[in-house]
């Protein structure tokens, strides 16, 4: 089992298997008349993380799911990055998981199930550093090995965290570096050196626990995690939600170490430039490498936080105190429709 190599058999890799985000939009247009629900609180017209539905007054249901095809050769680490990233919409809304069901997909005539046994060990390790159950959920024989989680989580309605409430002024930030993409791709490729292909990994199963203390900041005034549609495409969404622009400074974003050696033999995965064409015409002082970087899909990214800017300060010791040692990589501005502008 030690030989097969997971990404062999998929033609995607992580979130890199999203649809392109022009694509998505034309799927989710529809003719049919929606029934109105008072108490969904969140649905697909924000584009935002997850589901949320008000129980009551006081507490509300987070549902999400999210599955996808290997972005690693390694059975256990598959596993645990997409139950990491399946969890991370639960804190993206400032929520607290609770339970999760596995989703499984596996081509039983060419790997072995000794396999997905393993990426059940993984996954099931992240759900009890997580603290939560992995109590069910459901298989088919598939022609490409695909696994992720539905998890559910709440979250106090006041504590509740939308990608749509941003506000002019606000400083943006962001928990985790970029270029989990072109790694993933350059391991495909036999590219990768050992120890970038360890980081990535470590990076993208870390659980975005924080998500639910910033939930309970009132400075905080918007939140989503970026993944498949890249920064530039989630920083889209913010912006388009909340009627607003951004700016931002390409050297103060966080990337991977080594990064640079990747983008300069231009590895890069194919859903880059499908992101890049749903972007286009929306951003401006765009780069050679700022593009592959900006545009590159994430698989258990970080969370893209937007925070008051009087409360910075505070903001950034909290973040020290979880030894996340963060600064502001652009702004927001009072200015529409949705734009990004991006400086050296």
């Amino acid at each position: 089992m030690t030989d097969i190599k997971l990404t062999q058999f998929s033609h995607g890799a992580g979130c890199g298997c999203k649809i392109a985000p022009a694509v998505l939009e034309t799927i989710l247009q529809s003719t049919e008349a929606k029934k109105t629900f008072p108490q969904l609180l969140v649905g697909n017209e924000s584009k935002d993380d997850a589901a949320v539905y008000e129980l009551n007054e006081n507490t509300c249901i987070i549902s999400t799911t999210d599955f996808f095809m290997p972005i690693v050769d390694d059975a256990f680490s598959f596993g645990a990055i997409a139950a990491t990233n399946a969890i991370s919409d639960v804190y993206a809304m400032g929520g607290k998981p609770v339970m999760a069901l596995a989703i499984l997909g596996w081509p039983v005539e060419k790997i072995p199930v000794e396999v997905a046994q393993r990426v059940l060990a993984g996954a099931q390790s992240v759900c009890n550093e997580a603290n939560i159950p992995l109590a069910g959920g459901h298989s088919i024989d598939s022609p490409e090995p695909i696994f992720g989680l539905a998890v559910t989580g709440t979250v106090p309605k006041q504590h509740l965290k939308k990608n749509n409430t941003a506000r002019p002024g606000n400083l943006l930030y962001l928990t985790k570096p970029l270029g989990v993409g072109i790694i993933a791709t350059a391991q495909k490729r036999g590219l990768a050196e050992p120890q970038d292909v360890e980081e990535v990994v470590r990076i993208m199963t870390t659980l975005n626990t924080i998500g639910e203390l910033f939930g309970s900041l009132e400075y905080v005034t918007a939140m989503t995690d970026v993944t498949g549609f890249g920064l530039l495409g989630h920083l889209l969404e913010v912006c388009e939600g909340s009627g607003c622009s951004a700016e931002i400074g390409y050297s103060k974003i966080p990337l991977i170490k080594n990064l640079s050696h990747y983008v300069s033999k231009m590895i890069f995965p194919d859903n880059t430039m499908r992101n890049w064409q749903g972007f286009d015409g929306k951003v401006t002082g765009i780069g050679s490498e700022s593009l592959l970087t900006l545009c590159d899909p994430q698989t258990s990214g970080g969370l893209l936080v937007c925070v008051n800017e009087h409360h910075a300060h505070e903001f950034e010791c909290i973040t020290s105190d979880h030894e996340l040692m963060l600064e502001p990589f652009g702004r927001l501005v009072d200015k529409a429709p949705a734009h990004i502008t991006i400086f050296s």
